[in-house]
């Protein structure tokens, strides 16, 4: 029989175990968004800035962001689809945001893009993992993509704007 003692000294070694056990599947350099993620979150900063002022074109978003215009277009469509920017032709056409930079958050930009917005495979397919019904890791990664996506749904366009207001 276990004393209360020697249990908890147990348990906290089982837990530090664990911990460990999870710090080292982690690989953070491996965690990377899409360059479309990224280009995306930068094309509705750059209309954000100009709001109030007019369509923007692709041509001056690409010289302003150093994305080629080819690019813009593909990262533009998923974006006018999604209903966070909207698009008017002619001489004096380009793009706008088509919500207010305080509603649009990096989370919507993020699971607009990446393909699997989940840290791992398993968390979204566990059928990937034999192991995913009884694995101690997936449910730290689990955790882990909540945690990220809370973050990244508290961050909003204004706020960068605000932030970079702060800055200068």
């Amino acid at each position: 029989m276990l004393d209360k003692g020697r249990f908890q000294k147990l348990y906290h070694t089982k837990i530090i175990y664990i911990k460990l056990i999870y710090i080292s599947t982690v690989k953070l350099s491996d965690m990377k968004l899409t360059t479309k993620t990224r280009y995306g979150a930068r094309l509705l900063i750059e209309l954000a800035q100009h709001r109030g002022k007019g369509a923007v074109t692709m041509s001056e978003i690409s010289m302003r962001q150093n994305i080629s215009v080819k690019y813009l277009e593909q990262i533009i469509r998923p974006l006018k689809k999604a209903k966070l920017v909207k698009s008017t032709r002619g001489p004096k056409g380009g793009h706008m945001l088509a919500k207010k930079p305080e509603k649009i958050t990096l989370g919507d930009v993020t699971r607009l893009f990446e393909i699997q917005p989940e840290l791992v495979d398993c968390v979204s397919n566990p059928e990937k993992c034999s192991k995913s019904d009884d694995c101690l890791v997936r449910m730290g990664w689990q955790k882990a993509t909540k945690a990220l996506y809370r973050e990244l749904d508290s961050i909003t366009i204004a706020n960068l704007l605000e932030k970079n207001k702060k800055k200068d």
